[in-house]
């Protein structure tokens, strides 16, 4: 049981840092939306705005897969909305009485599970207050659903629930599970009312889970409990492993060893070889196909919460050019009024040339945040590390020192990988280069280019790397940082040896030093 249990609790940590990762990735969003100009506008009295934003959120929604994006204003009234052309549209509907929207509004940002008033469908609310606390103009909040999630749960476990700090199961694997409540935690005192309003149940029934009753195998043993903490506070995640198919298999083994020990022991030496190797071979694939699943969503995650990170800076980015097209646009006209027409053709070659950056940083987030990798194909090495530097941009500019790059003449090699996946790599090495790294100390990439191979090294003078922490640099959840969950340089190695190459530290001298080694196009 020992063997089980270890293969549980890594099980478990494993769903859980892709469920923090999820979250992370949507937590910034709406904190970057109250920031928004056309947020700000709109919850203070341009009504002009909503129709603009409403398509803006549902594009917004769509990349980001959230569930809904909202604008109240500060009596709880929506303004705008992703769903604001779908039968369950938000606009118009008032949240004031949602426990989120309360906590937002006193204490700047909250969160809370609930089943949705319109949709009645189950979510996680994430709120941030538009406005200081002294004088809140509004909220804007992002509804969060778990269908996928919960999908690959049941494709992939014997069974798997969150719970929040009261016991009440909100997320499982099992439907019926949804909204019980833990054996222990029935007895105590709730509000009935808020219950109902929260879960669509004013009474939450205990949680019952049959740990034996499993069809009829050789054995039946209760099932092997893990158990895992999630960032909202109080969240656990709570994962079962069923032992018996390994014991029965042993017990089954037992009995046709002792069967055919009375005929030969030279046909029960083969037996049981036989019986071993299937056995294994049908555990192997079952291990397989759940890592791959699991990796696959530790990937994706992983990209969001990158995107998620870096969101403030790429709205600064594309915010100043959305100002200043309209500062040229309104020159532009006065010009071409007063018969200054060169002047005027100068005003609308710099708003060509800013939509052209606006649409650069745009293209490069969706190709960024895509869920499914495209094929491999022959790229120019600069073309994955322009697109690194432009998702860093305003990190970067925020600087003393900046990025300094290899020579030009090197940055057409071509390598024959995934374009996305070397990109995700590349920015999480450059986001731990600059975290490490005071902000006038240079962080450099360097290429060696070899016949097969070209080596993309990201260096920095930071605070190095001591040898316990090398001994563990690429172990899963192995982390120097504060909020990190260290599994960036995993899954980066992970993409790298999948793409036919490798992810290595090498360090020179006083400066730490990660290698990305990329196949050649041949």
């Amino acid at each position: 049981m020992g063997e089980e249990a270890n293969a549980a609790r890594n099980e478990a940590a494993i769903l859980a840092a892709s469920l923090n990762s999820e979250l992370d990735k949507f937590s910034l969003l709406p904190m970057a939306l109250t920031r928004d100009p056309q947020v700000k506008a709109l919850v203070e009295g341009d009504l002009g705005e909503a129709a603009s934003l409403n398509r803006r959120l549902e594009t917004l929604a769509t990349q980001s897969d959230a569930a809904a994006i909202y604008v109240m204003e500060r009596d709880g009234r929506t303004l705008a909305a992703s769903n604001w052309n779908l039968p369950t549209s938000f606009v118009g509907s008032n949240y004031a009485f949602r426990d989120y929207f309360k906590r937002a509004i006193e204490r700047g940002s909250a969160t809370q599970f609930a089943l949705g008033t319109v949709s009645r469908k189950p979510g996680l609310y994430i709120a941030s207050r538009i406005g200081p606390a002294g004088k809140p103009s509004g909220i804007v909040a992002v509804k969060v659903e778990f269908d996928a999630t919960e999908d690959s749960w049941r494709r992939t476990t014997r069974g798997v629930y969150v719970t929040d700090a009261d016991g009440v199961v909100l997320l499982a694997s099992d439907p019926s599970w949804r909204f019980h409540i833990l054996p222990g935690n029935e007895a105590k005192e709730r509000d009935l009312d808020l219950d109902l309003k929260q879960f669509g149940l004013s009474k939450l029934p205990a949680l019952e889970i049959d740990q034996r009753d499993r069809g009829g195998e050789i054995v039946q043993v209760p099932l092997v409990e893990a158990q895992q903490t999630i960032s909202p506070a109080g969240w656990d995640l709570h994962l079962f492993v069923d032992p018996s198919p390994r014991i029965a298999a042993a017990v089954a083994t037992g009995r046709l060893a002792f069967v055919l020990a009375l005929a030969a022991l030279g046909a029960l030496a083969i037996a049981a070889l036989l019986v071993r190797r299937r056995h294994r071979t049908r555990e192997a694939a079952v291990v397989a196909e759940r890592t791959a699943i699991l990796r696959d969503q530790l990937s994706q995650a992983n990209r969001l919460a990158t995107l998620g990170q870096i969101s403030a800076g790429v709205n600064h980015e594309i915010g100043q050019p959305v100002a200043a097209l309209r500062v040229f646009a309104e020159t532009g006209e006065k010009l071409v009024t007063s018969g200054r027409s060169d002047e005027a053709a100068a005003n609308f070659r710099e708003i060509t040339r800013l939509a052209d950056r606006i649409g650069r940083i745009t293209g490069e987030l969706r190709r960024f945040s895509r869920r499914n990798p495209a094929e491999p194909r022959v790229a120019a090495i600069r073309e994955i590390i322009e697109g690194a530097l432009l998702l860093l941009h305003d990190r970067i500019v925020s600087r003393e020192a900046g990025i300094l790059l290899p020579p030009a003449e090197l940055l057409d090699v071509e390598v024959a990988a995934e374009h996305v996946r070397l990109e995700q790599v590349l920015v999480n090495l450059l986001q731990n280069a600059l975290d490490a790294s005071g902000p006038e100390a240079p962080v450099s990439i360097e290429l060696t280019i070899a016949e097969h191979d070209v080596r993309l090294h990201v260096l920095d003078e930071g605070s190095g790397i001591d040898e316990l922490q090398k001994e563990k640099l690429f172990h899963p959840f192995a982390t120097t940082k504060q909020d990190g969950l260290g599994l960036g340089l995993v899954i980066s190695r992970d993409i790298m040896r999948d793409l036919g190459g490798d992810l290595i530290f090498a360090p020179r001298a006083n400066r730490t030093c990660f290698t990305m080694i990329i196949p050649r196009s041949l």
